[in-house]
């Protein structure tokens, strides 16, 4: 499918249709349709796309489509998917604010919003499933994250101070890891 206008906004549109429960459940509909159905992208760089999405301030959902859609035409495509993830739920609002209230109040809404939440919880799984993957590739990863969920779920350390420290940590573990085998190559040439 051509990468035009037109095409990235329907697409994304389609996605915001279907997002529901928040940014997280994002990453597995946008790997069926940008990296399955159309090969826009390739799954490491959606990947990267939503960490950079999670990282910036904004909704991750949209923060991510404007990557994606930088990545493939542009500022016009990052205005296109943009506008393609937030319509629906714009639209969703202004049509279902008034009447909200009262459907809420019957027993199937309730049982449906329960329905909802239960394929929330299941997209948030294949989510983590995936992210774990790309993202814990070594001891040093390993322990950044049990580092970062034990801060988080014990201490109820903002996720802001995490991100910053892993950040910091990572560089200066690259930089240790340098240094360690320039030190290793130049031990290979002076024998």
């Amino acid at each position: 499918m051509e990468k035009s206008f037109y095409n990235i906004f329907k697409t994304f549109f389609k996605v915001g249709t279907l997002l529901l429960g928040g940014g997280y459940v994002i990453l597995p509909l946008l790997q069926e349709e940008l990296c399955v159905k159309r090969d826009w992208v390739d799954f490491d760089e959606l990947c990267e796309y939503y960490a950079l999405g999670q990282s910036v301030p904004g909704i991750i959902a949209a923060n991510t489509s404007i990557f994606v859609g930088c990545k493939l035409c542009g500022t016009k495509g990052a205005i296109a998917a943009a506008a393609g993830m937030i319509t629906p739920a714009f639209i969703s609002i202004v049509l279902l604010a008034k009447i909200l209230e009262q459907l809420v109040a019957y027993h199937f809404v309730q049982s449906l919003f329960w329905g909802v939440g239960i394929g929330v919880i299941m997209l948030l799984f294949l989510a983590v499933k995936e992210m774990w993957g790309k993202s814990i590739v070594d001891n040093f990863t390993c322990v950044v994250f049990f580092v970062a969920f034990f801060l988080s779920a014990g201490f109820k350390v903002s996720p802001a101070y995490l991100i910053i420290a892993a950040i910091i940590f990572g560089i200066i573990y690259e930089k240790y890891r340098q240094i360690k085998a320039a030190r290793r190559a130049e031990d290979g040439v002076e024998k």
